[in-house]
């Protein structure tokens, strides 16, 4: 992908999209040291969409509460679901995507549920105690590829209206880590 930005771009980022090529790949503690960073409120769809017991939240709801987010002057919010990505995606000032390769992110899944087997992580909605199941594992395996793509296409997109968005790619721990080291300088 060629929409790469390795400089940080700093104090205009606003209104800030974190997503990601699949679970486990890290949106969460991102969007985390982003906000910090930044001193800017972040907000984890999980635990927006993820009620307690592991119940979805209507697609109404869902909706309707994202679009009361982005009315708000700053945001970090946090989270994949493509069914509700134009509602961000249309407010957004910058959006951050992360891609690590796919047995990182199956790895960060496994690492994940060890960490934190019985209890509900600070990013999922209250009472949804970490879980991890074949289905899951399924999900991750087919979507990866599909999702890459997919990203590309809207990124590309985006470009080809002449969308004033802030688009970057950060493909590798390395540049995620450099990114944020850079960010937390200015």
């Amino acid at each position: 992908m060629e929409f790469f930005r390795l400089e940080v771009v700093g104090h205009g980022l606003k209104r800030i999209m974190v997503v990601g090529v699949s679970s486990g790949v890290g949106k969460s503690t991102f969007a985390k040291s982003l906000g910090k960073a930044l001193n800017i409120h972040v907000y984890h769809l999980d635990a927006l969409y993820w009620k307690p017991g592991w119940v979805e939240s209507s697609l109404e709801d869902f909706s309707k509460a994202q679009r009361e987010m982005v009315m708000q002057p700053q945001w970090i919010i946090e989270g994949n679901y493509t069914n509700t990505f134009d509602i961000r995606a249309d407010h957004a000032d910058t959006i951050i995507y992360l891609e690590l390769p796919l047995y990182v992110c199956l790895y960060r899944v496994v690492k994940r549920w060890f960490m934190h087997m019985g209890r509900t992580r600070p990013d999922m909605g209250e009472g949804c105690k970490e879980k991890i199941d074949w289905k899951f594992i399924q999900f991750i395996f087919t979507t990866y590829y599909p999702r890459k793509r997919k990203m590309n296409e809207r990124f590309h997109s985006f470009q080809s209206a002449g969308s004033t968005k802030e688009i970057i790619v950060l493909p590798s721990k390395r540049q995620i880590q450099f990114f944020l080291e850079n960010l937390i300088k200015s």
